[in-house]
């Protein structure tokens, strides 16, 4: 009957040193896989800033690129005006530009020489 009495509690002396022996090396081990973890998600924030920034250069290219051609259409159309860009084609222009405004109310009232009155004063 000392057997069966006797027998647990040295198991659970057993259990309880092996645990003392066994948890510093766990410890090591969790700190070593979170260590690894956060070396991995640096690496993929670090990859994700990389694309990032050549995205964002790509869009700057295409961006010069766009330019560049508004520009050789501005400069064509001076060309095929002989140079010369006469008062209605200003006044073209403006009324043009005024889809650009969205939601803003433009009153346009011609005068004599049918060029608009801008009305610079009007929110103050």
């Amino acid at each position: 009957m000392k057997k069966f009495v006797i027998l647990p509690i040295i198991a659970f002396i057993l259990l309880t040193i092996g645990c003392f022996i066994a948890l510093p090396y766990y410890n090591v081990w969790e700190q070593e896989m979170s260590g690894k973890a956060e070396f991995a998600k640096a690496e993929q924030n670090r990859k994700i800033k990389i694309e990032e920034a050549k995205a964002n250069l790509e869009a700057e290219k295409l961006n010069a690129q766009a330019e560049i051609e508004r520009a050789k259409g501005a400069a064509e159309a001076i060309k095929i005006e002989n140079g010369s860009i006469t008062p209605a084609y200003i006044q073209y222009l403006w009324v043009r530009q005024q889809a650009n405004l969205n939601d803003k109310t433009v009153i346009y009232i011609p005068t004599e020489t049918n060029l608009p009155i801008l009305e610079a004063n009007r929110n103050k």
